[in-house]
């Protein structure tokens, strides 16, 4: 008998909701391409039963030609051969007392992800502080959402993506989209934007006319496309129209928050035609534009990463909120502000110890209130936790350097696609003396490994995840796991044992969330009144939910999470030197995603359907700059800068901006985009500046072709 599983999807924060239906065992008794289990929508808030590509395509995965069936470990031939899970085991685990013997806890590092469940997620950062007492732990959540998340903490003192549900969207006569293209990143999500498009009040600020910008067609709304990396003035622009129009909720602001005065000076000089002479975007398209969010009916300003994935990310982020605040939309009701959270676990993951200075609950790993608590429910003094560690590419920059890290363990990344300056971090990695990493598939990252651990899939385990809206949810195992992979929970309480750590390592995922429940008692994140049977009854678990609550779907509704209850207006100012401006012959470099793919592609290029589709990486540019650069339709370039080389072809549109190109992030190796992008960050939140870099597009001619399919073999 085959009995289903209700889960989700295991790709980004919307968490479609499906159900999985096991086949026929016996046809798939080996390693084959055909999905072990049937896909079908699921009816969700979120996603009302629908599915994007990936989604439907997901199960091809878990029974995928590729998949890592055993451990692998690097021999003296530097080959990576097959090996049993206890020798495995015991060489990361030799390994890494030596190190540590020798140079220091800190000399360690973990590397984790976003897509991690929560009981990993926590369990990883407990791993991380007391069986290898390494502050040096970081997430790839730091590329993701860490500008968003610190604009908000400094804004309402709580980072969660969106205060409330998705579907009070429904409703929504104005929405403001801010550098996301979810119809392609997340598409089941664009059937809440269905009555902003009716009442023409859907609003894309973007420099490409993306799948989304397409959406305000025929009078459902407006492409507002500034030139690359100017969303802050732009935002600044529109905060002084509002002000010099008095379109300020007054009321609002004078009971509700507190820094108008500063924000109003800081904004008096971004004038509108001022503004248009930076952007591009017309003085009579911004005024129009704040009237708009300013005409009474219910508005949401929504972010993504777009605009917060730069040097100066949170201040971008700030300036979306302090416009949403002028406006009087956070806690009221039918309005709001929200950012959109990329990763399937990207809230999770960042509230229960992956980032490099906080605890459980979303506590700061520095306060000594916060140390007691978690060290009382993990049974340690205090003393013992270690302190503050560094950001990821703070970490990364220490990989085999003096006195730096010597061995990395990776969960859930694939760092050599997905960081910025790859050239670096590659570098980084081989001078390690030991690099473990956790993976489904040998990618780019693991292919470099000393020794690889094979794990678990989505639909092969337990756990629960949290959704963009921050909502509790549920994953179900739906089929067992090859015998040759473990769960990480596993693989963390048997090294844990062979540290001889006598911490509590549990490897059943409910017992773990009800540690993670106790320790994130009373903090920001504060998971305790949830629990794994009341998500199987499908309750609505929002949190914080502490212990005796019902939750809270929406936030803010009464006072914001500072002491005083007040949100704060932050004001924030253009720095000139923020990005390099493009030179003569130069561009500016656009980095984004594809429908069909998802992160760094380690998943999504292992689907046929989905390589079929888009196999490759293609610069997309703007005919006349194609012109300019004598590059005609389908060529293959070069873009390169200081950085790095990407090699692919070209593919001309009239949906992008004459000074930009676009590569998508998807692909590695020669096609990786992120040989070109800066590892400088934003100096509050350390997210790089993934979006906005210089560089030099040129056509490579038939004669390079040949040579260079005569010098790698490779077909031209």
């Amino acid at each position: 008998m085959t009995h289903s599983a209700d889960t989700h999807c295991p790709y980004c924060a919307l968490q479609c909701a499906m159900t999985l239906t096991p086949t026929d065992a016996a046809a798939h008794a080996t390693h084959e391409a055909t999905a072990p289990v049937v896909v079908a929508g699921r009816d969700f808030p979120t996603n009302r039963g629908g599915l994007c590509k990936k989604g439907w395509t997901s199960a091809e995965l878990l029974r995928a030609p590729s998949r890592l069936g055993a451990p692998l470990v690097r021999g003296a031939d530097g080959v990576l051969h097959e090996t049993s899970w206890d020798e495995a085991l015991d060489v990361v685990a030799a390994s890494l007392r030596g190190i540590r013997s020798s140079h220091g806890a800190d000399a360690v590092g973990v590397f984790g992800g976003g897509g991690l469940t929560n009981e990993k997620s926590y369990l990883l950062g407990k791993f991380a502080r007391l069986a290898l007492g390494t502050s040096r732990i970081d997430y790839n959540g730091r590329y993701c959402m860490s500008s968003a998340a610190a604009a908000g903490n400094r804004a309402f003192g709580v980072d969660r993506g969106l205060p409330f549900p998705l579907e009070d969207l429904d409703g929504a006569e104005t929405i403001l989209l801010l550098g996301t293209n979810p119809a392609e990143t997340m598409p089941p999500f664009i059937g809440h934007l269905a009555g902003a498009q009716a009442a023409g009040g859907l609003v894309v600020v973007d420099p490409r006319r993306t799948a989304t910008a397409r959406l305000t067609d025929d009078g459902r709304g407006l492409h507002v496309q500034p030139a690359p990396g100017t969303d802050l003035p732009l935002l600044l622009g529109l905060i002084h129209v509002v002000i010099a129009e008095r379109l300020v909720d007054l009321e609002y602001v004078e009971h509700r928050t507190v820094g108008f005065d500063r924000v109003r000076r800081s904004v008096a000089a971004w004038w509108p035609e001022r503004v248009q002479s930076v952007t591009g975007v017309a003085a009579l398209t911004l005024k129009r534009l704040a009237r708009r969010l300013a005409s009474g009916g219910r508005t949401y300003v929504l972010t993504g990463r777009g605009v917060e994935q730069h040097v100066d990310g949170t201040d971008t982020a700030t300036a979306a909120i302090n416009l949403a605040l002028l406006l009087g939309l956070p806690g009221r009701a039918g309005s709001g502000y929200g950012t959109l959270t990329g990763q399937g676990n990207g809230q999770g993951g960042r509230e229960h110890g992956q980032k490099c200075d906080q605890l459980p609950g979303y506590r700061k790993i520095a306060d000594p209130e916060a140390r007691a608590h978690v060290a009382r429910v993990w049974g340690v003094d205090p003393a013992v936790l270690p302190g503050p560690g560094v950001p990821a590419i703070e970490l990364l920059k220490l990989l085999g350097a003096p006195g730096g890290v010597r061995a990395l363990m990776v969960h859930g990344s694939n760092l050599v696609v997905s960081s910025p300056n790859v050239r670096e971090v590659r570098a980084g990695l081989e001078r390690l003396d030991l690099l473990v990493v956790c993976d489904f598939f040998l990618s780019e990252t693991a292919a470099l490994a000393d020794v690889v651990l094979p794990i678990t899939q989505w639909a092969e385990e337990e756990g629960t995840m949290t959704s963009l809206e921050g909502r509790v949810i549920r994953r179900r195992r739906a089929i067992t796991p090859p015998s040759g992979v473990r769960d990480e929970l596993w693989i963390l309480h048997e090294l844990a044992e062979r540290l001889d750590c006598t911490a509590a390592f549990d490897t059943d995922p409910e017992a773990v969330f009800e540690e993670l429940r106790l320790a994130s008692e009373g903090g920001i994140a504060d998971y305790s009144g949830i629990d794994y049977e009341m998500l199987d009854r499908g309750d609505a678990a929002y949190w914080p939910f502490p212990r005796g609550s019902r939750g809270t779907p929406r936030l803010f509704a009464d006072r914001f999470a500072h002491p005083d209850g007040l949100a704060r207006l932050v004001p924030v100012t253009v720095r000139e030197t923020a990005r390099p401006v493009p030179g003569h012959g130069e561009v500016t470099l656009v980095t984004g995603r594809l429908l069909e793919h998802y992160q760094s592609g380690a998943q999504t290029r292992r689907v046929p359907e989905l390589l079929d589709a888009q196999p490759a990486a293609v610069a997309s540019m703007h005919p006349a700059t194609a012109l300019r650069l004598g590059i005609d339709d389908g060529d293959e370039i070069e873009v390169a800068n200081h950085r790095g080389v990407v090699r692919c072809r070209a593919r001309h549109t009239p949906d992008i901006r004459p000074e930009a190109v676009f590569l998508p992030f998807h692909y590695g190796d020669g096609q990786a985009a992120n040989l070109l992008t800066s590892d400088e960050v934003d100096p509050i939140s350390s997210m790089p500046e993934f979006k906005t870099n210089v560089v030099r597009v040129r056509r490579i001619s038939p004669a390079e072709v040949v040579a260079r399919a005569e010098e790698t073999g490779v077909p031209a």
